[in-house]
């Protein structure tokens, strides 16, 4: 009992004086960013390997998305529930858990990639999903009108495909895929789970070398919002350039629009006022023909 006790007052003495410092350095605690300034390039080299891992996923699970939003209104039903399948166990599972069954779970079945791949195909298969029922919803408002039109004209199915239906449609949903793209970037950092020398990944070696946890993840939150609006830039410039043709087409056609209807609406104008003469002619003819009726009616009374 009496080492026991001796143990505890030894503890409580040897804590006691480190918790008093702790809060005294929390009392006066101020932000540094001068640690900090070493680990800049490191910084770099995780925000380029984010953005590299974000345009593999967008470029490769836009065309993913692409083929299951088409396979899924397609005519083979068997075909369709599969991509139903896969949509729904995407969309309804963490991304975090995903990535771990790419790494972790292959790895166990001796099935070893790199942690780069492995957080590439996890965000493949996840934007793929996603991007489908993006892709999906903007083909469904294409008019059907449009699509027999382009049958009736004799185009391929591919001309068809591409021209009628995929363009307006990723024309339309454009700002939402946009979106996506920003939000996959962001959940890009889930691959320091696994070792990624991302963004996040590189945050957590600096603060535990520098003990400034603040000061390294306000620089690494500026940082994502650099890489965002980055991503929106480029998406709007991509927008701008491959959407720039249809756009100059439908402005023409809604001016063309506008003018047929002003002519109409000069014409009916025009119409107008040329009845309301003929009218009064028309009521002043009558009335002259009543008058002489009425005198010829008092002459044979007379």
């Amino acid at each position: 009992m009496v080492d026991a006790e001796g143990w505890r007052v030894s503890a409580a003495w040897r804590v006691g004086p480190e918790r008093h410092r702790r809060q005294a350095s929390a009392m006066h605690f101020s932000l540094n960013f001068a640690p900090l300034v070493p680990y800049w390039p490191v910084f770099l080299e995780g925000a380029w390997l984010t953005l590299r891992m974000t345009a593999l996923a967008v470029v490769i699970g836009t065309a993913l998305g692409t083929l299951v939003a088409f396979a899924k209104r397609g005519r083979h039903r068997w075909l369709a529930r599969l991509c139903a399948i896969y949509i729904e166990a995407v969309r309804n599972t963490p991304f975090l858990v995903q990535i771990f069954l790419l790494y972790f779970g292959l790895a166990s079945v001796g099935v070893h990639m790199p942690t780069f791949a492995a957080a590439v195909i996890a965000m493949v298969i996840n934007i793929g999903a996603y991007a489908a029922e993006i892709i999906r919803a903007g083909l469904e408002s294409v008019p059907r009108g449009q699509i027999e039109a382009a049958e009736c004209l004799g185009l391929s199915k591919w001309r068809i495909a591409w021209h009628v239906m995929l363009q307006p449609s990723i024309e339309k949903v454009y700002p939402a895929l946009t979106t996506q793209f920003i939000l996959m970037m962001q959940a890009s950092a889930m691959a320091s789970q696994i070792s990624a020398e991302e963004l996040t990944a590189v945050a957590n070696t600096v603060q535990s070398d520098t003990f400034r946890s603040l000061e390294t993840y306000i620089v690494v939150a500026a940082l994502y919002l650099v890489l965002s609006l980055l991503v929106k830039l480029l998406a709007w410039a991509a927008g701008e350039y491959f959407f720039r043709r249809r756009r100059t087409v439908r402005r023409a056609a809604a001016q063309t629009a506008q003018a047929a209807r002003r002519r109409a609406a000069a014409v009916r104008a025009g119409n107008g006022n040329g009845n309301a003469p003929g009218a009064a002619g028309t009521v002043g003819t009558g009335g002259m023909a009543d008058a002489s009726t009425g005198n010829a009616a008092q002459r044979s009374a007379s």
